[in-house]
């Protein structure tokens, strides 16, 4: 599903975007196309891959062209464009709402429009009983896909979403932070030592990504079972391993932030199957065993 063929992914700057891309040109890509806003993200990337397989367009999701143009003539897009800090989008309602719905909903329009065959759009367990706007507008983008898919039937592209919870050393994420401020001599700041966190590794959301490429069914949508630790276990860890010394402030829950995030409700499992991979390319990855799949 690799060798030979195009990509665009989304977002394709940030942490996902670049572990994907190393991942796709590794495994033979024709090419794989990267849309973001950032230029000098753009350009820090090119520098380091320095493949001629690898293209930049400056663009956003939030314009139904630029994603028009990026998406013509590839085999699959990976949506991974997203506001993604829970803080931001309590504040910033509506712009979360322009890129994480409305910006998802033009990836779809780009690929009927554009003839493309594949698309899979990245979630999060924030989606599930969400209580923030990130969370709630994920959940959209998931309903958005899955109606999509329900009216084209055989006639469209091919739309899957993959859902996982903490990308573990991912922009943005706890783990850097703590990292950061243990190698700075600072204090790591815990929002509440009871809060428990999803948590997987780049490697794995890729794989999680290559296997709804493969076998993914309009409509499905992939969830990676995944294990579990709380914030005071994570800081432990970097304390262990970068200053033992370390001290911790509690600091409280963020606005909009779960005590514990869930993967899936009762009602998905319902008519959820469980599944093992079936790649031998992916048996490397250290929790990529099993996973849901939520049948539309």
């Amino acid at each position: 599903m690799i060798a030979g063929r195009k990509f665009l992914i989304t977002g394709g700057t940030g942490s996902f975007g670049r572990t994907a891309a190393r991942r796709f040109l590794d495994l033979g890509a024709a090419e794989v196309r990267v849309l973001s806003r950032d230029e000098a993200k753009q350009d820090v990337m090119r520098r380091r891959f320095s493949d001629a397989r690898l293209t930049f367009m400056i663009g956003d999701v939030r314009d139904r062209r630029n994603v028009e143009e990026a998406a013509a003539g590839v085999d699959a897009i990976f949506h991974a464009a997203v506001l993604k800090q829970v803080p931001s989008c309590e504040d910033n309602p509506e712009q979360a709402i322009l890129t994480n719905v409305l910006g998802s909903q033009n990836v779809l329009d780009a690929s009927v429009s554009q003839s493309v065959p594949r698309v899979v759009c990245l979630s999060t367990d924030k989606s599930v009983q969400p209580v923030n706007t990130m969370g709630m507008t994920k959940a959209l983008m998931e309903r958005l896909v899955r109606a999509r898919a329900r009216r084209m039937g055989a006639k469209g592209p091919i739309f899957c979403c993959v859902r996982y919870g903490n990308v573990l050393h991912s922009r943005g994420s706890v783990v850097p932070l703590f990292v950061e401020q243990a190698t700075a001599g600072a204090t790591l700041t815990l929002t509440d030592p009871r809060m428990t966190r999803f948590l997987i590794r780049l490697e794995d959301a890729v794989g999680l990504v290559e296997e709804a490429l493969a076998v993914g069914e309009s409509g499905d949508v992939f969830v990676l079972r995944s294990p579990a630790a709380t914030v005071a276990d994570i800081a432990e860890a970097v304390r262990r391993l970068f200053r033992p010394d370390a001290g911790t402030r509690i600091i409280g829950v963020r606005p909009g932030e779960k005590i514990h995030e869930v993967l899936v409700t009762r009602e998905e499992l319902a008519s959820a199957e469980h599944r093992n991979s079936g790649f031998d390319n992916v048996q490397n990855l250290s929790h990529f065993r099993e996973w849901w799949l939520l049948l539309e």
